[in-house]
C-alpha cells in the first residue's frame, strides 16, 4: 500500500517533503512496528545533523548579497573584456558571465532568473532573436549544479557521505567541457545566422572594468581556492563569501544597504528550510527504503539485465530523464541516492563522485523540459519569450549536455582525475 501512496500523492502535485514523509508514515503504520514508531522523530532530526548543511543557507546567502551588491553587471563587462568581441560576442558574455555566476550561485534556477533579467533584453536590443537569448541564457544556468558550488553537491555529499569538497572538484572538468560544448554550439549557430559582431573594448575600458570586477571575482576565488587548497571546508568557504561579498556590495561598491539584509535573511531562511525539510524527510524514507532491502531486491533484477557499469549508468541516465522532468532536481536527488547509489558502488564497482556528477547532470536537464520545465518557465516569463520559442532554440544545447553525460558515464577519469 505504501508504494500506491506514494505515486499518488507524487502525481497530485503535493510537496515532495510530505510525500515523503507521509509514505514512511504510513509503512511505519502498516508495519505495526513500536521501533520504528519511537525512532521516526529521532530519524528525521538526525538527517539535519550534518555540519556540510550549513553550506546551502550560506551559499544561498551568498548568492542574494551578490544581487543586491551589484556584483552581477561587473562580472558581465567582465566577460566582455574576453569575448566581447567575437561574431555573437554578447552570447559569449552570456556564456562567461553564467559561469562565473555558478561559481557563485549554486542553484540554477536563481542563476536562470538572475541572468534573464540582466541578458535577454541587451541580446534583443543588439539583433538577437528573443528566443534565442532566453536559451542561451537558460542553457547557462545548467552550469550551476555542476560547477563549484553547486547545491546538488551538497545534499549528494551528505546521502552519500562523501566529502562534500572532494565533491565539488569531481564537477571541475564536468563544468568545464559543459561551457565549451554550449561555446562550440553559439559559435556554429553565429555563422549560420550571421550574429552581430562584436565589438572590442579599448584599453582604459578594458581597464576600468577589469578593477571594478576584482572585488567581485574574490567571491568565487574564495570558495574555490579554499575547497581546493584544502584552506577551508566548503561550509567555511561559504561562510567567508558571504562576509566578502556583503563587504564589497557595501564598502567598495556602495550598493548594498545594510538596512536590507533583514529581507536577505528572511528569504535565505525561507529558501533553505524548504530544502532542509526535504532532507529531513528523505532521511526517514532512506531509512524505510533500507529496512524493506529495496536497493538490494532492485540490485538483483539490474545485474541480472547488465553486468556491464555503462550499459547500468545509461539505464540510469534514461530513467532519471524521465524523472528530472517529473520532479524538482533537488527532490529528485533525494529520492535516488539512497535506491541507486548503493547498486552503483556495490554492484558495479562505480565511484561514487562519478555517480553524482552524471545524476546531478542528468536531474537538472529536467528543469528545461516539459512538462514540468521550472527553468524554462522561469526565463519564458523573466524575458517574455514563450516557452515554445525557447524550446526552439535551446534543443542544440540539451544535446550538448546529452553528449557530455555519455562521456561521464563512459569515462570515469573525468569524474574521478581531479580528487
Amino acid at each position: 500500500m505504501s508504494p500506491a501512496v506514494f505515486l499518488v500523492a507524487l502525481f497530485l502535485s503535493v510537496p515532495v517533503a510530505i510525500v515523503l514523509g507521509v509514505t514512511s508514515i504510513w509503512y511505519i503504520w502498516e508495519s505495526d512496528n513500536a521501533v520504528l514508531y519511537d525512532s521516526f522523530a529521532q530519524k528525521m532530526f538526525g538527517g539535519l545533523e550534518n555540519y556540510g548543511l550549513l553550506a546551502i543557507p550560506l551559499f544561498m546567502l551568498t548568492g542574494e548579497l551578490m544581487n543586491e551588491g551589484g556584483m552581477t553587471r561587473r562580472l558581465i563587462a567582465l566577460a566582455r573584456i574576453f569575448v566581447g568581441g567575437f561574431r555573437g560576442g554578447l552570447a559569449y558574455i552570456n556564456l562567461l558571465t553564467n559561469m562565473f555566476m555558478a561559481a557563485i550561485i549554486g542553484s540554477a534556477t536563481a542563476q536562470i532568473a538572475v541572468m534573464s533579467r540582466a541578458m535577454v533584453p541587451a541580446m534583443e536590443e543588439e539583433g538577437y532573436d528573443r528566443g534565442f537569448a532566453a536559451a542561451t541564457t537558460a542553457a547557462g544556468g545548467l552550469l550551476a549544479p555542476v560547477i563549484p558550488p553547486s547545491m546538488m553537491f551538497v545534499i549528494f555529499g551528505v546521502l552519500a557521505q562523501i566529502p562534500i569538497g572532494d565533491m565539488f572538484i569531481a564537477g571541475i572538468i564536468p563544468g568545464l567541457m559543459l561551457a565549451m560544448g554550449f561555446a562550440l554550439v553559439i559559435t556554429v549557430i553565429g555563422w549560420a545566422q550571421q550574429f552581430p559582431k562584436g565589438v572590442w573594448m579599448s584599453r582604459p575600458q578594458a581597464t576600468k572594468a577589469l578593477i571594478a570586477a576584482l572585488p567581485a571575482m574574490l567571491v568565487p576565488l574564495s570558495i574555490i581556492g579554499g575547497i581546493l587548497f584544502g584552506v577551508a571546508t566548503p561550509t567555511e568557504s561559504a561562510a567567508v563569501a558571504s562576509l566578502i561579498a556583503f563587504l564589497v556590495g557595501w564598502l567598495i561598491y556602495g550598493d548594498l544597504n545594510p538596512k536590507t539584509l533583514g529581507q536577505m535573511f528572511v528569504r535565505t531562511a525561507a529558501n533553505a528550510s524548504m530544502v532542509l525539510f526535504m532532507i529531513a524527510a528523505a532521511s526517514v524514507f532512506g531509512w524505510v527504503i533500507i529496512y524493506e532491502e529495496l536497493p538490494q531486491k532492485l540490485a538483483g533484477v539490474i545485474t541480472s539485465i547488465t553486468a556491464d557499469p555503462f550499459v547500468f549508468l545509461l539505464i540510469v541516465n534514461l530513467a532519471l530523464l524521465l524523472v528530472g522532468m517529473v520532479i524538482d532536481g533537488i527532490a529528485a536527488i533525494i529520492l535516488i541516492t539512497p535506491i541507486l547509489l548503493p547498486i552503483a558502488t556495490g554492484s558495479y564497482d562505480i565511484s561514487p563522485f562519478q555517480f553524482g556528477v552524471v545524476a546531478c547532470l542528468n536531474l537538472v536537464l529536467g528543469l528545461l523540459t516539459p512538462p514540468v520545465g521550472i527553468g524554462l518557465y522561469i526565463a519564458s516569463s523573466m524575458s517574455g519569450a514563450s516557452p515554445g520559442a525557447i524550446l526552439k532554440s535551446l534543443w542544440p544545447f540539451l544535446l550538448v549536455v546529452l553528449c557530455v553525460l555519455l562521456a561521464l558515464s563512459y569515462f570515469p577519469v573525468l569524474s574521478t582525475y581531479l580528487i
